[in-house]
């Protein structure tokens, strides 16, 4: 399991976000030699994980829970074969573009060492964003991604900092007892929200937003305020609606 490449982006201003400032550091690109990866506070204070990515909706992105973005080169290769175009590592907004890491499998508190020191715990995954999509300029694309067997990649808080680099290896160094995955809390928040009561199993890991929405979602299911536990277009209809909180931006 290797490190592929450690990916950081610049703040510019497009006109396809729906960010307050109209700007955004998704276009991440490759860099050389170490880059510094340490816990960047509270959300809202305008930090990534990474030295040198900036984040600029301070709503959603940077904080301690979302630090950094991880996604697996293998499914990088699906989505150049499903799009028919090349995909640089980087291209979906990803600090870390991994080789040989089961990303969508990993399980919510799972820890990776990378390199010699730094540790970093899994705490979601990616819900697919307004700004992603006029990225990647594909029509209907959070739908694509949601629904894609290609998995939505995992979002990372740092446990120890350090440097890391191109061509470091990973090593999974800890597995929580529970079985919620990145996958399966991504298809949990999006289209089968009927799962949600099940993924508290990691609530002492889970990102806050996603917590947040597992939280409220079986509070109501508990008090018989939902009709209809699993419907997938209302779910789908969720994640537009908070669209605006993914990764990489």
């Amino acid at each position: 399991m290797t490190l592929l490449s450690v990916n950081v982006g610049r703040a510019r201003a497009v006109d396809y976000t729906d960010a307050p400032v109209g700007r955004t550091a998704i276009d991440k690109r490759p860099v050389e030699g170490a880059v510094r990866i340490e816990a960047p506070g509270p959300l809202g204070v305008g930090r990534s994980g990474l030295a040198g990515d900036d984040v600029c909706d301070l709503r959603f992105h940077g904080g301690a829970d979302r630090a950094a973005y991880a996604f697996a080169r293998e499914d990088m290769d699906l989505w150049e074969r499903d799009l028919g175009r090349e995909l640089a590592n980087g291209s979906f907004g990803e600090n870390l573009t991994t080789r040989g890491l089961d990303v969508n499998n990993a399980l919510i508190g799972e820890r990776w060492r990378i390199g010699d020191e730094v540790v970093l715990e899994v705490t979601g995954g990616r819900i697919p964003c307004r700004t992603f999509a006029g990225f990647l300029g594909e029509k209907g694309w959070v739908k694509r991604f949601t629904r894609s067997e290609a998995g939505p990649g995992a979002l990372l808080r740092v446990i120890v900092p350090g440097e890391v680099r191109a061509g470091d290896p990973i090593a999974v160094v800890h597995r929580p007892d529970h079985e919620v995955t990145v996958a399966l809390l991504h298809r949990a928040a999006t289209v089968e929200r009927s799962l949600l009561p099940g993924t508290l199993a990691a609530a002492a890991w889970m990102e806050s937003g996603l917590l947040d929405l597992a939280r409220q979602y079986t509070e109501k299911y508990a008090e018989g305020h939902l009709e209809d536990a699993g419907d997938a277009e209302d779910a789908e209809e969720h994640a537009d609606g908070h669209a605006e909180e993914c990764a990489g931006a």
